[in-house]
């Protein structure tokens, strides 16, 4: 993949090398009702309600962490470098196509971290993968992660690529609000059906990345020979079939949330072959009508 020569996006906060901190600290703990009860009342009264949350909190002081300074990386940090890359290829895209649709694209956050994370929808550790977060509007992103799926067919840049197109699929999707509409529909379905809404979902984002990695090519040329089959390849890797048999499961289609190899590489080309997000109604080829 051809992206030394691509622009470098400023939205990424780099945290590898930081431990992961949860919010909170010891000592005494009451219920978050309660807590909010409690310092009510304090206000009522005219007392100071900082003083309260001090000894909520355990009697220490202030709980939340100290932010941590994001780590700059050197130049010679080649996969910072990529990751800022890609995520930039990925800014210029979706400002255009938002621009053609009389929209303004809001970028999302990129944060690499090792290990473990805390984020806006809670603290996270690796084993949840890269993730999107829509209340942050951020991605996460341990790149250890690549290792692992390298090590599962899915090896090559491309592949990497491919990974982060789909989580800011995922933002598109929240820009869009299907998101939001996706939810209300599994807040009023079975277990099963909100996985083949979830799965719908992934789907999606699958095509988003496709359409990025489209239009991308035909602003920078940034495809090789040999890239799409490295997307591809990584698709297949992370199906739900091939998943639960890597991990010696019975294949169980009412458990999926992500979509099997064949589905999840149908959609990645799908979006690389139309360059078309309206290619990518996966809800409407599914039957949901949005209103």
């Amino acid at each position: 993949m051809r992206w030394r020569q691509s622009r470098r996006s400023s939205n990424v906060e780099d945290r590898r090398g930081q431990r992961g901190s949860r919010m909170g600290g010891g000592g005494m703990k009451v219920g978050g009702g309660a807590s909010l009860l409690i310092v009510l009342v304090v206000i009522l009264l005219g007392g100071d309600p900082r003083q309260v949350l001090q000894l909520l909190a355990g009697g220490g002081g202030v709980t939340t962490p100290a932010p941590q300074q994001p780590r700059v990386a050197p130049a010679n940090d080649e996969e910072g470098q990529f990751m800022r890359a890609v995520l930039g290829m990925t800014e210029d895209v979706w400002s255009e196509i938002f621009q053609q649709n009389g929209a303004t694209y809001q970028p999302p956050r990129m944060i690499l971290f090792t290990d473990a994370v805390q984020s806006g929808c809670g603290y996270q550790s690796a084993q949840t993968g890269p993730f999107y977060c829509p209340p942050d509007q951020s991605l996460y992103l341990d790149t250890g992660f690549f290792d692992q799926l390298a090590g599962m067919g899915g090896a090559g840049d491309f592949a990497q690529a491919y990974v982060i197109g789909h989580e800011v699929g995922h933002h598109i999707q929240t820009l869009a609000g299907t998101s939001s509409w996706m939810r209300g529909l599994q807040s009023s379905r079975g277990e099963v059906e909100s996985n083949q809404l979830q799965v719908l979902m992934e789907l999606q984002a699958d095509c988003y990345s496709g359409v990025w990695a489209h239009h991308a090519n035909r602003r920078e040329r940034v495809l090789e020979p040999g890239d799409v089959q490295e997307g591809l390849a990584a698709a297949a890797a992370i199906g739900d079939d091939r998943l639960q048999s890597r991990a010696g499961r019975a294949v169980s289609p009412e458990s999926f949330t992500h979509g099997t190899s064949a589905q999840r590489q149908g959609w990645l080309r799908t979006g690389l072959d139309s360059g078309d997000i309206d290619a990518c109604d996966t809800f409407g080829q599914a039957g949901y009508v949005r209103r």
